[in-house]
């Protein structure tokens, strides 16, 4: 008898023997993107989680170092102790086929931060952004006091401080392979920085009329040698730029208002959100717009891609992050081809999907590249939708308003799943662990908190600021978050 199959027999008369006087359902296992698995076998109604991951990965012929953890599902509600606890507010066909939705986890585990570890004075001004390299291992933060820092998270002490903008530094954003930092400022200039000497790279790019309000990089599964980056305007305009040489290589015209975001998905479209209420898609290479989205009521603020957690961390798993690290330099081709892998591995998920945020209260779910019209409109928040961010994995979307509460959704339906409150002011920011479980806020109210997804409260509150944390970011290994705001100062928070 075939090992996979003598396994399944074993494990479905484990889950019958000694289980006669229970009640039995015929029950089959779904994935997420509609497939059956296997025929409907039956079920004691007791079964605990344990028993639902032994018979899945059985079916799925998963064996030792492929034994995945999934989570299950049954009528939209997760199975947290047993199937019984989960349907016990449902009325109970055990003449139907109960579907059970199952949904891989994250084999890695980031554990929720803490303690702060370190405050990193430096800045003479508020922090505005900060931002983890794509490995984790590298951190930059852009000030008003006009300079771009780089940190060394080892000892927790400054590295480099780079002086060439002449007013506020606005933005600051890595390239896919963490060799280079664009930054921009108040009066719309670029600047492209090596983080290991400190130094710029070629001129500065110019050419904005007003500031610049966000950066985005090509992605590596495109573009291994990561040269172009474009940049958004409160001019009206989009630019793409050659990094090395500082050339413009073609300039997007077509808003009426400031652009106030920017994302270059995984299909090499560019996503741009403005103030005259539209969403449009872009073809870099020569400019055409191929769409405009439309539905928001006022100006959209942030916009958010499936694909964001892969296409920032390129070639970099965070499943391969140690410890110790060793420096190694592959060739762009093999980097390359695990970048595309795992863009590969989200969008077997389903085409990339966009998430805006508006200053309407509301959020749209698009499928931007196969329908004009949205998927679902998001409504529950009472004030202006400030960031939105995609889980990892794709599959939560996490909002964060200035009506001082972050909520989830569904990354998929947008379907409402919670309300995350605790803040005292308005939600500045938000971001995801990389394993998906976890969620860091920053807000006016000085305090940066943990929020767990499993029971959707708050893991830790996290005090120590003296003022608004406009910028907060966790690192792609998960070692490690940063935070920085009005005070001035950096802080650097681990478990």
């Amino acid at each position: 008898m075939n090992m996979n199959i003598h396994s399944r027999c074993l494990l479905t008369q484990g889950v019958k023997m000694g289980s006669e006087d229970k009640v039995h359902l015929l029950a089959q296992f779904k994935s997420e993107t509609g497939d059956m698995v296997g025929s409907p076998f039956d079920l004691p109604v007791d079964i605990s989680v344990q028993g639902l991951q032994m018979i899945c990965n059985a079916l799925l012929q998963k064996e030792g170092d492929e034994v995945t953890p999934y989570t299950f599902f049954v009528n939209e509600k997760e199975v947290v102790n047993n199937l019984e606890f989960t349907l016990k507010e449902d009325k109970l066909d055990t003449e139907k086929v109960l579907e059970i939705i199952y949904q891989p986890q994250a084999v890695f585990r980031v554990r929720a931060v803490t303690r702060c570890t370190s405050s990193m004075p430096g800045h003479a001004e508020a922090v505005i952004s900060a931002l983890f390299s794509p490995d984790g291992r590298s951190l930059a933060s852009g000030s008003g006091d006009t300079t771009v820092r780089f940190w060394d998270i080892n000892t927790e002490t400054p590295h480099h401080t780079c002086k060439s903008h002449k007013h506020w530094v606005l933005c600051v954003a890595w390239s896919p392979d963490g060799r280079k930092l664009a930054s921009a400022d108040k009066n719309g200039m670029i600047c492209i920085w090596d983080p290991d000497t400190g130094k710029q790279i070629g001129k500065p790019l110019t050419g904005h009329k007003q500031w610049v309000t966000f950066l985005a990089w090509e992605p590596m599964h495109l573009n291994p040698n990561c040269r172009k980056v474009a940049s958004s305007s409160k001019d009206g305009d989009i630019k793409i730029w050659d990094a090395i040489l500082g050339n413009i290589l073609i300039t997007l015209s077509g808003h009426k208002l400031s652009v106030t975001c920017i994302r270059w998905g995984a299909n090499g479209l560019l996503y741009s959100s403005s103030q005259d209420r539209t969403i449009k898609l872009w073809r870099p290479e020569d400019g055409i717009l191929c769409r405009t989205l439309e539905g928001h009521a006022h100006w959209v603020n942030s916009l958010a891609l499936s694909t964001d957690y892969v296409l920032r961390t390129g070639a970099f798993d965070p499943r391969e992050a140690s410890l110790v690290y060793t420096q190694v330099d592959e060739p762009l081709e093999v980097l390359q081809k695990k970048a595309q892998t795992r863009v590969d591995s989200i969008l077997s998920l389903g085409p990339e999907r966009l998430v805006s945020g508006s200053d309407d209260f509301t959020l749209f779910l698009w499928s931007p590249t196969q329908d004009k019209k949205p998927r679902a409109r998001l409504t529950g928040h009472q004030q202006l939708v400030n960031d939105v961010k995609f889980s990892p994995d794709s599959r939560i979307i996490a909002s964060a308003s200035f009506d001082k509460s972050i909520k989830l959704w569904d990354g998929f339906t947008g379907k409402f799943l919670s309300s995350l409150r605790g803040h005292v002011q308005s939600v500045y920011q938000i971001a995801w662990s990389a394993d998906s479980r976890l969620l860091v806020s920053g807000s006016a109210d000085s305090t940066l908190k943990v929020w767990s997804l499993k029971t959707k409260k708050i893991e830790l509150d996290l005090p120590g600021h003296a003022d608004e944390i406009y910028a907060v970011d966790w690192s792609p290994d998960g070692q490690r978050v940063v935070s920085g705001g009005k005070d001035k100062v950096i802080k650097i928070w681990r478990h």
